[in-house]
């Protein structure tokens, strides 16, 4: 690929992530999956979570929810600082969204962590990390893979996966056949990063920016090796109670493509999304990488959460209640609305 100059702006696709290649895949792996479905499949590919049902003549019983997810290349920013013991911990907390917007709560996790040559030192932390994001989600570390693979990883270098299964009542799942025009979108704050846009983040920090693990980053009061890997989130303990009211009607966890692939995914065919841009403080990490690497709007929207972790699809009446419960653990805000049409659209101008 063609490195970009000092003055060109840097891109996803440039640093080697295509977006629109995936989607393209995915296509062709809905077809082949749909193949196989069995009577106990309630949801096609490309939810948060695959739904399956021992029981596909209640309408009440219980639901499997299912996910299988990575850390990426922050995997790469882990492995350069020498600090492993974080990514487990972000790798429980994403799965733990992804099936918590479809109204589950987790109950086991398997991980599966790969490497050229074993380092016992290294796979304790990462696995320490799954353990103690498995203890706070109160959900069972059941069993996992370890594999030693010579030659396929270069040395110092792993990769890990994780496969999460929460339940949740089929009467009580969110579904976005409930969202309706009108409807308002709240905001929840992520920790940062998250586990997405890593590959073009580590090329503004430590090519256009030309710093190092332990530098400090100016304007964030923060060493690189703090900013890049901060945990990513779990939103369980904040969004549990209000699926206990049935407060919130439907979710996104907004993860890689950003509000503008993941948002959509939560709404039904004819409704779309109005996203008022001056409705919160974009955090100055996102303001960095934009200016730092010259990154076009649109690749900082399909690239990055700009500081939101999730959005909730909340009718107007339970939108004073839904506040004011988020209050102790965020908060949250109401970052737009559900309007006719499709996609997601950015209205106004983000604060300075």
């Amino acid at each position: 690929m063609t490195e970009p100059t000092e003055r060109e702006g840097l891109t996803y696709e440039g640093a080697g992530v295509s977006i629109a290649a995936q989607d393209r895949a995915l296509v062709e792996v809905k077809r082949l999956a749909r193949t196989t479905f069995t009577p106990g499949v309630l949801s096609e590919i490309g939810s948060f979570g695959g739904l399956f049902t021992l029981e596909p003549d209640n309408p009440s019983g219980t639901v499997l929810v299912a996910s299988a997810d990575g850390v990426g290349t922050k995997l790469k920013v882990a492995q350069m600082a020498g600090v492993h013991g974080t990514v487990g911990e972000d790798l429980v907390n994403h799965c733990v969204n992804d099936i918590l917007v479809q109204g589950a709560r987790p109950l086991f996790f398997l991980d599966y962590f790969a490497s050229g040559h074993l380092e016992p030192g290294v796979a304790v932390q990462v696995i320490e990390g799954l353990a103690r994001g498995c203890r706070a989600n109160g959900c069972a570390l059941l069993g996992g893979e370890t594999a030693e693979m010579p030659g396929f990883y270069q040395p110092g270098e792993y990769d890990l996966a994780g496969f999460i299964v929460g339940s949740c009542r089929r009467d009580r799942l969110l579904r976005r056949e409930g969202v309706a025009v009108g409807d308002l979108l709240v905001a929840l704050p992520s920790s940062g990063l998250h586990t997405n846009g890593y590959s073009l983040a580590r090329r503004v920090f430590f090519e256009r920016l030309g710093l190092a693990t332990e530098s400090e980053v100016a304007g964030l009061g923060r060493t690189v090796v703090d900013v890049l890997l901060a945990v990513h989130r779990s939103y369980l303990a904040a969004v549990a109670p209000l699926l206990d009211e049935g407060l919130v009607t439907s979710a996104a966890h907004i993860t890689g493509g950003g509000i503008p692939d993941n948002l959509p995914r939560a709404l039904p065919a004819g409704v779309g999304a109005e996203i008022l841009l001056d409705s919160w403080d974009e955090p100055a990490l996102f303001r960095l990488l934009r200016e730092a690497g010259r990154i076009p709007e649109d690749d900082m929207r399909r690239t990055f959460n700009l500081g939101v972790g999730m959005i909730l699809v909340v009718a107007p009446a339970r939108l004073g209640a839904v506040l004011e419960r988020l209050v102790p653990h965020g908060p949250g805000w109401v970052i737009g609305r559900c309007v006719a049409g499709a996609g997601v659209r950015f209205v106004g101008e983000r604060r300075a």
